[in-house]
């Protein structure tokens, strides 16, 4: 291999581990979106004043 390929190989290995990263992190960027929308939603709550019935029988 001269000199020119060998650049070549390098800068293509370059750009595919950059396209690896970039993917990486856009998979991290989203999942973390993800989790944030699940935190933001609003939870049930309870009137208050109601009791809740429980089952405590264990038969």
């Amino acid at each position: 291999m001269n000199r020119t390929e060998e650049v070549i190989e390098r800068a293509m290995a370059a750009v595919a581990a950059s396209r690896a990263r970039r993917e990486r992190q856009e998979r991290e960027r989203k999942q973390a979106f993800e989790r944030i929308q699940i935190a933001m939603l609003k939870r049930p709550t309870l009137p208050k004043g109601i009791q809740v019935q429980m089952r405590l029988d264990l038969h």
